[in-house]
């Protein structure tokens, strides 16, 4: 196996967990902190690096860029102005906006989660789903958005008040 594609898998899925990690504890404590701050940043370093990895190697290959790269530049653009955003949120110590901050942070992460999935059934030849893979990861993603709405976190109750 390839160094850069283990290099650039590793780094994306560190991305998913980092990014993971800080909009549901965001989600959770029902407030923007600093470790989710950290979070959002070292997520957006993490998934840039994986992508450029993979944008060098599928042009290396000859691979055409499609709907996978396409939505994996608009989710770290969406990224990019989630972690500044909640950075000018923070630093401005709005707190109705980092009360309800975790909203927007749940939207970019569905919309992040599509070119994951995108490009793990990509990366699963034995399962040909290169033609459904936009369904398919459409139909996950739909479903995880699905949970989010109903499952509201534990202090919307509280902060509602």
């Amino acid at each position: 196996m390839d160094i850069t594609l283990v290099a650039a898998t590793t780094a994306i899925s560190l991305a998913l967990v980092c990014y993971t990690a800080g909009v549901f504890s965001e989600r959770k404590r029902g407030a923007l902190t600093k470790g989710n701050l950290s979070l959002f940043w070292i997520g957006l370093a993490l998934d840039t690096t994986g992508t450029t990895l993979m944008t060098v190697m599928a042009q290396d290959g000859g691979t055409a860029l499609g709907m996978h790269a396409a939505s994996g530049v608009l989710a770290i653009a969406l990224m990019a102005v989630h972690a500044i955003w909640a950075t000018v949120t923070f630093a401005r110590k709005n707190e109705k906006g980092m009360r309800r901050f975790h909203t927007f942070s749940a939207l970019v992460w569905l919309f992040w989660l599509m070119p994951y999935v995108l490009g793990v059934l990509q990366g699963i030849p034995v399962l040909h789903l290169q033609n459904l893979q936009a369904g398919i990861g459409s139909i996950v993603v739909v479903a995880l958005a699905a949970l989010l709405v109903l499952r509201r976190p534990h202090d919307r109750h509280r902060i509602a008040r």
